[in-house]
């Protein structure tokens, strides 16, 4: 299972405070800031935009994407299982009858009726929320930013789990919040550990704003809360004054078809909800919503309205038809039981192939966390899986600071259970030469400089590209 790996702050220099240095330089002198000979904007960016840039995976996986490539990477549902025949016929139907509608500007909120059919959906969770409770976002991705946005001040402290989602903490360092990590184990967050974790963040004078939890199915780790401890965590945030941020797009895809108590229904108005489509439906919509109380509500609304005006009409309404005449639910038991065969695909090939690493056992979502043999690095490794045409995310990229350079996540959403089997096939023989050239050079671990130097920067921000997420 996961290690409780303690991140260390990363000590090298920053764009942002050369750019910040250029700035103040300039302003003494009266001259404008200055750029480069690449850039001649580059002063002049805010200090925020400055740790933005893409992650060096990111290149890679252009050569991943290629189909000679067993891709164990990206979190895209495998929408063939899908009644396509049946949604292109009701979505040329809305547009026959209702067109002028679907294509116009909407509800900055979102659509009503769909607000009300989300409400369905999340009691199958356990929230009792009313339709005015819901904002509808351009997928959970948006409502993540917007809720950053209107509750992180630059310094201020959220707390996630370790390893956590590459794309929260991207949202996190990109309003410059500082992420601190607390360890989950096989049911999930630790609560001694987070209640630990506050005591020693308000003791050192920070401000705690969000508590960011996965709790179903963790994206990477793939394991859930437990149902015993869930009231407890909803208890210590509240206890200690801090909003729960609960991101929820993998709750309905449990492979025993049960479903546990949301956060949300423990303590409403402690807790802001995150839902989402992409992954029970369809992310090519671009549909997810929060759940928040009636205050947090209102600012999401004019945030969402400041930053897209309205989420699109044309994709809420398609998604609503669909709920509204499509078995919506039996369509969601076809992909559990689909991702389960993967799952176990998974999970047989890694047994039979690489029994030296260990490996988490998900009972739903998408992802199953690896850690490697002793000594290896998944980040230094990744470049020569690509050449033996396999392609995973390293562990580094789910934490604040780069740690975890000794798992990896692997997906097995999306690819054919015989495409599972030969990438980890593949993988295996990747590792074992990691490991002969580990004892032959003693080069390649974890712990070593070169690894150490690769670490992130605590005030980068990888932009993970949009099929890992």
């Amino acid at each position: 299972m996961t290690e409780n790996l303690s991140p260390q702050p990363a000590t090298s220099p920053t764009t942002a405070s050369a750019a910040a240095a250029a700035r103040a330089a300039a302003a003494g002198s009266g001259a404008a800031p200055a750029g480069t000979r690449l850039d001649p904007w580059f002063g002049s960016y805010a200090d925020r935009a400055h740790g933005m840039r893409a992650s060096e995976i990111r290149a890679l996986f252009a050569v991943a994407n290629r189909p000679e490539v067993v891709s164990l990477a990206g979190g895209m549902p495998y929408l063939k299982g899908l009644p396509l025949d049946t949604i292109a016929a009701s979505v040329a139907e809305l547009v026959a009858t209702r067109g002028a509608t679907a294509l116009q500007y909407g509800s900055g909120q979102g659509d009503e009726t769909l607000r009300e059919q989300i409400i369905e959906v999340m009691r199958l969770e356990g929230v009792a929320a009313h339709p005015d409770d819901v904002v509808v976002t351009t997928g959970s991705q948006q409502a993540l930013d917007l809720v950053t946005r209107i509750f992180v001040d630059p310094g201020d402290v959220v707390v996630a789990e370790a390893p956590s989602y590459v794309g929260a903490l991207g949202v996190f360092r990109s309003y410059q919040a500082e992420v601190v990590h607390s360890p989950i184990d096989e049911h999930g967050i630790v609560p001694e550990i987070l209640e630990e974790t506050l005591t020693r963040l308000e003791t050192a004078g920070k401000t705690v704003k969000l508590l960011y939890l996965i709790p179903n199915f963790h994206n990477p780790g793939g394991v859930s809360i437990s149902l015993e401890r869930r009231p407890r965590i909803v208890e210590i945030a509240q206890r200690h004054g801090v909003l729960v941020l609960e991101d929820n797009p993998y709750g309905l895809l449990g492979f025993d078809g049960e479903t546990l108590p949301a956060l949300q229904s423990y303590h409403p108005d402690g807790v802001v909800y995150l839902g989402s489509f992409s992954k029970t439906f369809a992310p090519g919509y671009r549909v997810g919503w929060a759940v928040a109380p009636h205050a947090v509500r209102e600012k999401l609304v004019l945030a969402s309205e400041a930053a897209i005006l309205c989420p699109s009409n044309a994709s809420q309404m398609a998604i609503s038809t669909y709920l509204a005449t499509c078995d919506w639910q039996g369509q969601v038991k076809q992909f559990r039981e689909l991702y389960r065969e993967r799952r176990d695909a998974m999970v047989g090939a890694l047994a039979e192939h690489l029994p030296s690493a260990s490996w988490t056992v998900p009972a739903g979502g998408f992802y199953t966390w690896v850690r490697l043999p002793e000594g290896l690095d998944a980040k230094a490794m990744l470049p020569r899986a690509v050449t033996a045409r396999v392609a995973y995310v390293p562990g580094t990229a789910f934490y604040a600071d780069g740690s975890g350079a000794d798992h990896m996540r692997l997906s097995f959403c999306y690819p054919t259970p015989e495409q599972i089997r030969e990438g980890v096939r593949r993988l295996a023989g990747v590792v074992s030469n990691e490991l002969d050239l580990a004892t032959i050079f003693g080069t390649g671990t974890a712990d070593s400089p070169a690894s150490q130097s690769r670490r992130s920067s605590p005030e980068d921000v990888e932009a993970p590209g949009p099929d890992l997420a």
